[in-house]
């Protein structure tokens, strides 16, 4: 059984804030160990369960937060940016079952770590086909492209019912109780690592017994309309071929499948940063 480990840092053990997060301040390193750590617990349990192949993706920022010399060398990484499929780089219909590990709720969430969609400093909203997703609904939809479910995911509560009530029923690994942007309730890292193999060892045999939620799979073609934060951000975005302009902050644009619809999202995005 072959699984991707799509990771991100918001959601990561014990994080409450962006310095935590950002590779230029000294409390990053710390965190970044804790990330390695919590991918390695879902690796561990996801083995003991029956895996037999792990692939992890390093999905934060730029991609190279994971420490490989200090990952499990059961799995190969992904890092580094620009990759063609972004934070589920590596799937395709070889993998089994995808695990989202430190992911965070989607922008305007209440009670929510960090949340926010894919930029939180350009994107206020993003519906696919009309319906609101963040970052675990944009990338479990590419996983769908290529009939392939999301087993398991974790980070704070609001994450992990935000997934479950789009994706169906996961298993979950809550890490931190948020009572705010950034404020929460954290579990110490020997009680979340746990939490998290077990959860990862559940999600397996779930699998393995075909009782695992099904591929989150969206009629095509794909439509998808993004809000910016301000409408300059819209007027650089609309720059992009196929993109029709909706109002001052907002655009649309559709195309053949999610990969694809995918892709100029993460191009769309990249003009209007500027």
């Amino acid at each position: 059984m072959k699984i991707l480990i799509a990771a991100d840092m918001e959601g990561i053990t014990g994080v409450v804030n962006w310095d935590q997060v950002t590779s230029t301040h000294p409390e990053y390193a710390r965190f970044r160990r804790l990330m390695t750590e919590d991918v390695n617990a879902a690796i561990g349990g996801a083995l003991s369960a029956g895996a037999t192949e792990l692939l992890v993706t390093d999905g934060h920022s730029h991609g190279y937060n994971i420490l490989i010399e200090d990952l499990n060398p059961r799995a190969r990484l992904n890092s580094g940016n620009g990759s063609p499929l972004g934070m589920v780089q590596g799937i395709d219909a070889s993998i089994d079952g995808v695990f989202f590990v430190g992911y965070h709720a989607c922008a305007g969430s209440k009670n929510a770590i960090l949340d926010h969609t894919w930029s939180s400093a350009t994107v206020s909203g993003v519906w696919l086909n009309d319906l609101l997703v963040g970052e675990a609904g944009l990338n479990a939809a590419v996983c769908g492209h290529f009939n392939v479910p999301v087993l398991m995911v974790s980070g704070d509560q609001t994450v992990c019912g935000e997934a479950k009530a789009l994706l169906g029923n996961l298993e979950v690994a809550v890490v931190k109780q948020a009572s705010g942007r950034m404020s929460a309730e954290c579990l110490p890292p020997s009680q979340t690592h746990e939490k998290i193999c077990e959860a990862a060892a559940r999600a397996v045999q779930k699998h393995l017994s075909q009782q695992s939620p099904p591929p989150f799979r969206l009629p095509a073609p794909i439509q998808i309309r993004v809000a910016f934060f301000s409408s300059d951000m819209a007027d650089r975005a609309s720059m992009l071929p196929g993109v029709e302009r909706l109002n001052g902050r907002e655009i649309s644009f559709s195309n053949p499948d999610m990969p694809t619809a995918y892709r100029a999202f993460r191009a769309a995005v990249s003009l209007a940063r500027g």
